[in-house]
């Protein structure tokens, strides 16, 4: 049987997933590398990194399932966003890629934006953030200047890598919808704004659809990774639009809800929609001729995490001793209280926001706090203030036509069978689980197989892989009084907005 391999190239390591035709994982193997911040607000990793962490983790999966150099029959990548990666003439690396967490580039993001205003949402279907790749392209070229001379190609994360299994220098329509460079709408470079930067157009790379072939496998690390050369390699996606497909989540009315550390609220949309103030990404879908929607909050997960750093010491103790997971006894004492939290608020704000606020001062609030609440108020306030700040993204996507259907809910947080009930009474909608949670590289296996010729498009290929699980229906009651407190929330974050200013004026 045919065989599929997905490689995400992420913050802290590089995944390689190995899948069959059907869709089913038969092994998964993840390889970490260093992450180096020189400077304060600055995050920089090394390219060869990434490829020797890739090699490593393939030939680890080929050698301990025995796997047949012939049975592989594509090749998928996926990866952080936004990084870049610059080359030159020799295709040699210049200097250490700036990542999408990098901090350096707030002057430039704010010029772009001043110097663009609504323009670039409307062409780029986003405000241009800080961890986007031209303002990080506009540093270079303000304080390095002898490397950007040096530049002939940038490239995103994931493109290294298919540079090193190809020899060929391109990227998706996906990714590349990450760089405030992108003509969303036209799926091209945006010549308009190329100019306005006076940027050379030799650096920027071909740009194909996320299912189309990229390159072959070249015959040297063909033979350095054990397997065939001439193996198709597809172009991919960046990891929200990789994770978008493993999620099943292509069709119109589909939204996939991945909490980890942030959390993703993602749509395919039909036709190009964008938010006129820039508060969802609007990018190209990794399925052709449509496009995605997708607004990110910062500490979803993370909210949680905190909380179980920060206050949950007497859970991972227990939990050390009784072998369990200290999240899983914090939920437990949430499970006992009444929906509501009995009048306790939480705003998750506690690394800034970025949908819908985009505001970086913003931080979280207990609000409500009385002598009645306690542990268990707390954690179950943060699962709903979570939520909460999620329907914040798929209200703005309603703003703008889409219908949703129903839910899927994929990472970390979907373990939490109290957080899913939370999730499907705020949103009003079925939650589904997923068969398969591998997120970003198992969409780029799946990608993989479509260029391969397994599947004729990137809709027939999820139809017949994609399974969803366990059906979770909404409460009407809960529903309803989810909504008065949703109300309370938003008004909340508005009260505060000055304040948060002050706070950090002082600080």
């Amino acid at each position: 049987m045919p065989k599929f391999i997905g490689i995400d190239i992420g913050t802290t390591g590089s995944k390689v997933l190995l899948i069959d035709e059907e869709g089913r994982v038969i092994d998964k193997e993840t390889v970490e590398y260093a992450l180096y911040m020189p400077k304060p607000g600055w995050s920089e990793q090394n390219p060869e990194d990434w490829w020797a962490a890739t090699k490593r983790a393939i030939k680890t999966i080929i050698a301990r399932n025995r796997v047949t150099p012939n049975s592989i029959e594509g090749i998928g990548l996926t990866g952080q966003m936004h990084g870049l990666v610059m080359l030159d003439k020799n295709w040699e690396v210049i200097r250490p890629a700036i990542l999408w967490n990098d901090q350096r580039t707030a002057a430039e993001a704010e010029l772009l934006n001043q110097k663009f205003g609504e323009k670039v949402i409307e062409i780029t279907g986003s405000i241009v953030h800080t961890g986007f790749t031209a303002p990080k392209i506009l540093w270079i070229k303000r304080n390095e200047p002898q490397n950007f001379e040096k530049m002939r190609k940038f490239m995103l994360p994931k493109d290294y890598v298919g540079f090193k299994l190809t020899g060929n220098i391109t990227t998706d329509v996906n990714d590349a919808s990450g760089t405030s460079l992108f003509d969303v709408r036209r799926r091209k470079w945006s010549d308009e704004l190329i100019s306005e930067l006076n940027l050379p157009g030799e650096i920027f790379p071909e740009v194909l659809e996320s299912p189309n072939v990229r390159g072959e496998l070249g015959r040297e690390p063909a033979e350095e990774l054990g397997l065939r050369p001439g193996i198709p390699v597809v172009a991919g996606a960046g990891d929200q639009g990789a994770a978008g497909v493993g999620a099943g989540a292509v069709s119109e009315g589909i939204v996939s809800v991945n909490i980890g550390t942030s959390g993703v609220v993602f749509t395919g949309s039909n036709e190009y929609r964008f938010d006129s103030k820039g508060r969802l990404h609007a990018f190209c879908h990794a399925s052709p001729s449509k496009w995605h929607l997708m607004g990110v909050m910062l500490s979803a997960g993370g909210s949680l995490r905190w909380f179980r750093d920060a206050l949950g010491h007497l859970e991972k103790a227990a939990a050390s001793l009784i072998g369990d997971d200290p999240y899983n006894l914090l939920v437990k004492e949430a499970e006992s209280i009444p929906l509501g939290s009995e009048g306790l608020i939480f705003l998750p704000y506690l690394s800034g926001e970025r949908t819908p606020h985009a505001d970086p001062y913003a931080r979280g609030v207990f609000f409500g706090l009385s002598l009645k609440h306690g542990k268990g108020h707390m954690v179950r306030a943060i699962l709903e203030g979570v939520a909460f700040g999620l329907m914040n993204s798929l209200e703005l996507m309603m703003e703008l036509g889409i219908k949703p259907k129903e839910l899927r809910i994929l990472g970390g947080g979907s373990r939490s069978p109290l957080w899913r009930k939370i999730l499907a009474d705020v949103f009003g909608l079925r939650v589904y689980l997923l068969e398969v949670d591998e997120g970003s590289s198992y969409g780029a296996a799946i990608l993989a197989a479509v260029g391969a010729g397994i599947y004729e498009s990137v809709e027939k290929a999820v139809e017949n892989i994609i399974r969803v699980i366990d059906p979770l229906d909404p409460d009407k009651h809960s529903h309803e009084t989810y909504r008065a407190y949703y109300k309370l929330f938003n008004r909340l974050y508005q009260v505060l907005k000055q304040e948060f200013r002050e706070l950090a004026n002082l600080l």
